[in-house]
């Protein structure tokens, strides 16, 4: 066994896919270096360098086999965090390789393409829930903030959205789980990553809004109040419709 260790990045792991073939690691595994805990006297270690275009070849090729969809599916896998996800990636891979006129991601008497489709399916509603449940607060400096904490590693995949809906104002959302996020400066949007001493006042921007934004807070919140009928509550279709995870960050709900 080979265990080959890569810098956890979407351009490494298909590096390191690259190097199982070129190298001919039979059997091999892949894994993030920041995971990799324990060595093992039965396996020996391949530390991959993040190569351009070795990625891009992989790439290439499996936009020939599965085409653009089914390399959006494997970037979904790779997001969720999924601590079979080097596995599953490799595998699906492995076989649009054996099968290259085949859409095999279709394969569901396959178990690792049916557990790449229910992961899939995962993070695509939790993408869909960003959509909806992403709530921005003017700040004092006029730029437009959104904290948000999803199960899985979606902030890359709803940049597009956001970036069409609000292209006419300055933007940022913050990942408090994984202590990344996203600004837009009206041209282009950026991931960034705050100092320390910054991701407090990120999580807690009460001190930082603007004025208008308490205003409307409060205005959202009365009518929120008023516009409730207690008699016609049902907890539980609430709950399904908008899980209670999301709630802390509903200005409604506050």
């Amino acid at each position: 066994m080979t265990i080959l260790l890569y810098d956890g990045t979407f351009e490494g792991l298909l590096t390191a896919i690259f190097e199982v073939y070129e190298y001919k690691f039979d059997p091999a595994e892949i894994i993030a270096e920041e995971r990799y805990k324990t060595e093992s006297i039965f396996s020996a270690t391949h530390k991959v360098s993040t190569d351009q275009e070795k990625s891009d070849r992989v790439l290439k090729r499996l936009e020939k086999n599965i085409g653009k969809k089914g390399i959006s599916q494997l970037l979904k896998v790779y997001l969720s965090e999924n601590e079979n996800a080097e596995r599953l990636i490799l595998s699906a891979v492995s076989q649009s390789i054996l099968f290259p006129n085949e859409y095999i991601l279709e394969n569901f008497a396959n178990s690792d393409i049916m557990e790449i489709a229910k992961i899939t399916k995962s993070v695509s509603r939790e993408v869909h829930r960003m959509h909806a449940f992403v709530r921005f607060e003017k700040l004092q400096d006029e730029v437009y903030f959104a904290k948000i904490e999803p199960d899985f590693n979606v902030l890359p995949l709803i940049i597009r959205h956001f970036k069409n809906r609000y292209q006419d104002q300055k933007w940022m959302i913050y990942d408090l789980r994984r202590h990344y996020g996203i600004f837009y400066d009206l041209n282009e949007a950026q991931f960034f990553e705050p100092a320390l001493e910054q991701t407090s006042q990120l999580k807690r921007t009460e001190n930082i809004l603007h004025e208008e934004e308490i205003q409307y807070q409060k205005l959202w919140q009365r009518y929120f109040f008023k516009t409730n009928i207690p008699e016609r509550k049902n907890i539980k279709l609430h709950v399904q419709s908008l899980p209670k995870r999301y709630w802390k960050y509903l200005t409604e709900k506050f």
